[in-house]
């Protein structure tokens, strides 16, 4: 972080970052004629940290700068060519440059050519995008034998960007060598317009092709959408006529391996359809900005990509829009299952707690019949006990007998056991065994 003495304030520490991200990818400017080869290569993040090391190696092979740890974008003259070196999100590109002309035949020798065979045999990732453009200086013959000769007999689209003043031409086609050719004829802009022209083109070109990596992921994805979809509504016809609860809980398992399926599909998709999205839309705002106008015969760029990329866009939309709803129905068809269960437990519960009832009346009339015979037992050995304790009594004395003694003193024995019966039932009752 820069700092600036002069300032009578603080400054963020992000502040500096921020300008120099509105200058990380400069437009190049670019002479005519020019012969240039674009690579776009998708790589994860330790394929991107591979592909700076070979930057580094290339550079060092020519005994030229290197790029700093922390570049995004790098572009340095190697003598004979140009490198063009640029650090995305999920992919990287490559663009080489000569400036010279290409003789009767411009993509014979692509510049890609002068590149050391073994070092681009190391780069890591997958190409999505490759294609050489060729910027004309009017020389090139561009007549319909001329340009089916250059682009391989492929069906062309053709237009006029910068308001008339290039021609641009291509195929959107793979040709024999496994590139895609652009050819550029300026006819009256400057060094810097065509190089934002051509800087257009490559993103155009580069962000085209991410965009539809989704669709054949939209279109494998599709076919399970709709058997999982069946699926559903087969399950959904189930419920009114399932009437136990294994039936309920069978049917939620059901769902919830079909939910399981429909996140793992969520997950693989979603960062990719997310990304189509960021895409489509650079690639419109570039198709406005090269202000092409239309070349009778031919389609333009932007009619071509409308008739073509919207309606892939379309389709991964749907798949995107057909898994949130699937995702919601299973959701409310999983919330009525488990409301269906619920209320069989809540029955099942109900019946359970009737049967604890009945056996806890069983038990207290049990209890009471217990509780008698207890104080009869009691009384009984009370009584005995004082019938020894009358033994070492004189009753003789005091005009007594021993039976009528113990006759008389029977009731109040067996009164005296019961009420001390119903005090200690009483205090148990009055103080739970759980407050204890």
């Amino acid at each position: 972080m820069s700092e600036y003495f002069c300032l009578p304030f603080s400054t963020h520490p992000l502040r500096d970052n921020l300008y120099d991200e509105l200058h990380a990818r400069p437009f190049q400017i670019i002479s005519t004629p020019q012969q240039i080869s674009h690579l776009a290569l998708k790589a994860q993040p330790a394929e991107l940290n591979e592909a700076f090391r070979l930057l580094c190696e290339l550079c060092r092979r020519y005994s030229v700068n290197q790029p700093g740890p922390e570049t995004v974008s790098f572009e340095q003259n190697f003598g004979e060519f140009t490198v063009r070196w640029e650090r995305h999100m999920e992919f990287y590109s490559l663009t080489f440059l000569r400036p010279a002309g290409c003789g009767a035949e411009p993509f014979r020798h692509p510049v890609i050519e002068m590149i050391p065979q073994d070092w681009t045999a190391q780069l890591p990732g997958q190409a999505v995008a490759a294609f050489h453009i060729v910027v004309d200086d009017g020389e090139l013959p561009m007549d319909h034998d001329a340009l089916t000769r250059y682009f391989e007999g492929q069906r062309l689209i053709m237009s006029q960007p910068k308001e008339g003043k290039a021609l641009l031409c291509t195929a959107f086609k793979l040709h024999s060598d496994g590139f895609g050719r652009f050819l550029i004829q300026n006819r009256g802009i400057s060094d810097y317009q065509m190089g934002r022209l051509v800087q257009r083109i490559v993103e155009l070109e580069t962000y085209r092709l991410l965009a539809q990596l989704s669709l054949p992921l939209a279109k494998r994805i599709s076919p399970e959408l709709n058997a999982m979809d069946q699926q559903l509504a087969e399950m959904l016809a189930q419920i009114p006529h399932i009437e136990t609860g294994e039936g309920n809980r069978d049917l939620l398992f059901r769902l919830s391996t079909l939910s399981a399926r429909l996140e793992s599909y969520r997950a693989e998709t979603n960062t990719r359809f997310s990304a189509t999205r960021a895409y489509h839309e650079l690639v419109l705002t570039r198709l406005q900005n090269i202000q092409e106008e239309a070349v009778n015969g031919h389609m333009t760029v932007a009619e071509f990509m409308t008739r073509r990329l919207t309606p892939g866009l379309r389709t991964c939309q749907s798949v995107q829009g057909w898994m949130e709803d699937l995702s919601k129905r299973i959701e409310r068809a999983g919330d009525m299952m488990r409301t269906r269960v619920n209320l069989t437990l809540q029955e099942q519960n109900k019946s359970l707690l009737a049967a604890m009832n009945r056996r806890g009346r069983l038990q207290f009339r049990l209890q009471e019949t217990v509780e008698g015979l207890s104080v009869a037992a009691i009384s009984y050995y009370l009584v005995g006990l004082l019938s020894y304790v009358l033994n070492g009594v004189p009753l003789e004395a005091l005009h007594l007998d021993k039976k009528v003694v113990l006759a008389t003193l029977v009731p109040f024995m067996l009164g005296s056991v019961w009420w001390l019966t119903q005090r200690i039932k009483h205090r148990l009752i009055k103080e739970p065994l759980g407050e204890e």
